[in-house]
């Protein structure tokens, strides 16, 4: 697991600067990678300036009532759009990501063990991408959080969060 945590570390270290340079704040909401995101941009470069923090929603009763997602399944873009969204707005931050997906080894809501849901949101538009991962529940979490960060940082290499 070494080879994937440096590369969620590379991936942290890279939002670190961009974020810095651009001025930006980041959040994160997480559900099927547990922490995975947020551990890895907190250990980053000047997190304490650019950093707004993350909230676990593990359970739906949590992404419900307190991300606003609406009823329904969890595993689902309208999920991810609402977690992004509703992070954002909750910890006051510039850009936010979330991730939501079935880790397995059994299905949830009717999707597949690897199906995952990111989405990225900056205030002015929301974007939500589905990938189909394979593997055991560990390596789908560390795949879905290298994701997430992967679109944070690929938000930032378009300039995006600086609208």
């Amino acid at each position: 697991m070494s080879t994937e945590k440096s590369e969620l570390d590379r991936l942290a270290a890279e939002i670190a600067g961009s974020a810095s340079a651009a001025g930006r704040t980041v959040a994160v909401a997480e559900s099927l990678t547990g922490g995975m995101i947020s551990s890895a941009l907190a250990a980053a470069e000047g997190a304490s300036e650019w950093f707004r923090g993350s909230l676990v929603a593990y359970s739906s009763e949590v992404k419900h009532e307190v991300l606003h997602v609406p009823d329904g399944p969890v595993v689902s873009a309208p999920a991810a759009r609402a977690m992004a969204r509703g992070v954002r707005r909750l910890l006051g931050a510039d850009v936010a990501v979330a991730v939501t997906g079935a880790g397995g080894p059994a299905p949830q809501d009717g999707r597949s063990p690897g199906t995952v849901f990111l989405a990225i949101d900056d205030g002015a538009s929301c974007v939500v991408i589905d990938r189909d991962l394979d593997g055991e529940p560990e390596e789908i979490c560390v795949a879905a959080a290298e994701s997430a960060l992967e679109l944070l940082a690929g938000r930032f290499r378009s300039g995006g969060p600086d609208r």
